[in-house]
C-alpha cells in the first residue's frame, strides 16, 4: 500500500506549481484570447465579434507605427548592449583594479527601477536645465529637446535602453567567463597565443549558452518595454516613439477597448514566441553542429 502511495509524490510535489502557473498564467492567456474575439469596453458584456479585432490591427497605421518602433528598439539595444557587456565582463576577468570598482555602478541600472531611471534622465535631459545640453554647449553643440522631437526621441529611449542593459548583460556573461577552466587559457598562452586570440577562440565559442540565454531573455524585455517609454515619452511626440505595450494600455485604460487591447496583446505574444523559438532553434542547431 505504501509503495502504490509512493508513485504519486511526485505529482504531490509538481502540484503547486501546476495550480500557479494555471491561475497566473494559463487563465489569464486564455481570457485574453476570448476578450479579443468580443467587442468588450469593461461597461458592457463581452460581445461576440470574430476576428473584427484582428482585422482592426491590419488597418491601423499607429499600431503597425508601434510595431515598427518595438522592433526598432529590439535591434538597437540587444545587440549593442550584449557587445558591450562582454567587452565589460571579459575587462573584470582580467581583474583590472580600476575597472572593478566601478563593477556596481555599471550594473546599477539593471536593478533599479526603470520609472527611477527614466525620471533621472528626464532631468538629465531637460532641454533648459539639464547637463547633457549643458555640456554640448561646453563643446559648442547646440541643445535640443530630446525626447520631444520625433527625429531623436526614438533614439534617445534607445540608447537610454542600450545603458540600462549593459549591467545585466555583464554579470552573466562575467559568471560564465569565470566558469572557463583557467588551464585552457594558460595552453593557449603557451601556444604563443595573444589575448585577442584567447577571447576569440575560448570565450566567445564557451559563452555560447550564455549568448542565447541573453539574446531570449533581452528580445522577451526589448518587447515588453513599457515604462520607460511612458515615463520619457509618453510614446509621443506624434507616435514617433509609441510600442505595442503603449499602445495595449492606452487602448485598455484610456479607451477602454479591452477587446482591441487583447487582439493587440495576443499578437505581441505571438510575435515574442515566434522569434524566440526561432532563436532556440537557431542555438540548438549550432550546438548540434558542434
Amino acid at each position: 500500500m505504501q509503495k502504490g502511495w509512493n508513485r504519486f509524490i511526485p505529482y504531490f510535489l509538481i502540484l503547486p506549481n501546476v495550480l500557479l502557473f494555471t491561475v497566473f498564467i494559463l487563465v489569464p492567456l486564455l481570457w485574453i484570447f476570448y476578450l479579443s474575439l468580443n467587442d468588450y469596453t469593461m461597461l458592457n458584456a463581452p460581445k461576440w465579434v470574430g476576428l473584427k479585432n484582428y482585422s482592426l490591427l491590419l488597418n491601423d497605421s499607429i499600431f503597425h507605427q508601434a510595431v515598427k518602433n518595438t522592433a526598432l528598439y529590439w535591434i538597437g539595444t540587444v545587440v549593442p548592449s550584449m557587445l558591450l557587456g562582454l567587452v565589460l565582463a571579459n575587462l573584470l576577468s582580467m581583474r583590472l583594479k580600476a575597472l572593478a570598482a566601478f563593477r556596481a555602478l555599471i550594473y546599477l541600472p539593471g536593478v533599479i527601477s526603470s520609472v527611477a531611471v527614466a525620471m533621472t534622465w528626464l532631468w538629465m535631459l531637460d532641454p533648459l536645465q539639464g547637463p547633457v545640453n549643458s555640456l554640448l554647449g561646453l563643446i559648442g553643440i547646440d541643445g535640443r529637446n530630446w525626447l520631444q522631437d520625433p527625429a531623436t526621441s526614438l533614439p534617445t529611449v534607445i540608447v537610454i535602453g542600450i545603458w540600462t542593459g549593459i549591467g545585466y548583460a555583464m554579470i552573466i556573461f562575467l559568471a560564465g567567463i569565470q566558469s572557463i577552466s583557467e588551464s585552457l587559457y594558460e595552453a593557449a598562452s603557451l601556444d604563443g597565443a595573444s589575448v585577442l586570440k584567447k577571447f576569440w577562440y575560448i570565450t566567445v565559442p564557451l559563452l555560447k549558452p550564455m549568448t542565447l540565454f541573453l539574446f531570449v531573455t533581452s528580445t522577451i524585455r526589448s518587447f515588453q518595454v513599457f515604462d520607460l517609454v511612458f515615463v520619457l515619452t509618453g510614446g509621443g511626440p506624434a507616435n514617433s516613439s509609441t510600442t505595442i505595450v503603449t499602445q495595449i494600455v492606452g487602448a485598455s485604460f484610456q479607451e477602454y477597448r479591452m477587446g482591441y487591447a487583447s487582439a493587440m496583446a495576443v499578437f505581441l505574444l505571438a510575435l515574442t514566441l515566434f522569434i524566440t523559438l526561432i532563436q532556440y532553434a537557431i542555438g540548438s542547431r549550432n550546438q548540434a553542429g558542434e
